[in-house]
């Protein structure tokens, strides 16, 4: 079994205040026995509509800066592997990226993330202060898991998430600020199990809580089972996560195995 940590916050405006709360959230994993710990976007504060591109981009660092290091050592002494979200800088734009980083269990930084899919939508316009990444992340490996990285928005594109298990992925990990609305803890729970479903992997959805979020932080398993669903509390969730259930999984419903790509890129438009 893999045990893993989800964290559920709801981020202050003030940078220093949540980064000593993830760290603190970090050690509690560890001790209890967590091998990596994902925590959800917009770690390193809230962006109230008020704040400007400009504020937020003073706000922002880069990934070798003091947030990002302050995760790393962490990892490193703890022994844990650890999701981080933060607003990276861009030095040709007053625009950020909102950026994944995972750190492994030795405090070196395997992969970056920048959201690809900007959430422009119900009347939001995120493109207003962030810039669209325009990769996807290669897999990190913690333990077993082989893990595939999303954020937000990314889980209401299913083309990702496929390629994510096309290349490996038997875990995803979706670091969210799922914003409230009719309907929306509807459409968080249906993404995240349509995601686990359709790829037969198991999807772990760290949200943000209280402000504008609707926390329900969950973990599924590759059969759509929900194994945790924080509904509205901070703090951690500690799940274990059988990781032989994916191939069993992918046996039993081959849905990777049974597509027809052939007849598919006789259609395909983009």
């Amino acid at each position: 079994m893999h045990k893993i940590a989800i964290a559920q916050i709801s981020s202050s405006t003030e940078k220093a205040e949540n980064l000593k709360a993830a760290l603190f959230l970090t050690q509690e994993a560890r001790a209890k026995g967590a091998q990596l710990i994902a925590f959800p976007e917009f770690l390193m504060a809230f962006s109230p509509a008020s704040q400007t591109a400009e504020e937020l981009a003073a706000l922002a660092e880069s990934v070798d800066g003091s947030f990002v290091t302050a995760f790393r050592d962490a990892a490193r002494a703890a022994r844990i592997g650890i999701l981080a979200t933060i607003y990276e800088r861009c030095s040709s734009s007053n625009r950020v990226y909102d950026t994944a980083v995972w750190i492994d269990n030795e405090g070196g930084i395997a992969a970056v993330y920048r959201k690809l899919h900007l959430y422009d939508a119900f009347g939001f316009k995120e493109s207003d202060k962030f810039l669209a990444g325009d990769d996807i992340a290669p897999l990190v490996t913690n333990g077993d898991a082989r893990i595939g990285i999303m954020i937000c928005y990314d889980l209401r594109f299913p083309e990702m998430a496929r390629m994510l298990s096309l290349a490996g992925a038997n875990v995803m990990i979706a670091p969210s600020g799922w914003v409230q609305g009719d309907f929306k803890v509807e459409h968080w729970q249906t993404m995240i199990k349509a995601r686990a479903l359709e790829n037969g992997c198991y999807v772990i959805a760290p949200n943000q809580v209280g402000n504008i979020y609707t926390g329900h932080s969950m973990v599924v398993d590759p059969l759509g089972r929900v194994l945790a669903d924080m509904d509205e509390r901070e703090g951690l969730e500690i799940v274990e996560l059988d990781l032989a259930l994916v191939n069993e999984t992918r046996q039993k419903l081959p849905l990777l195995k049974n597509r027809r790509t052939e007849v598919y890129q006789k259609h395909f438009r983009s």
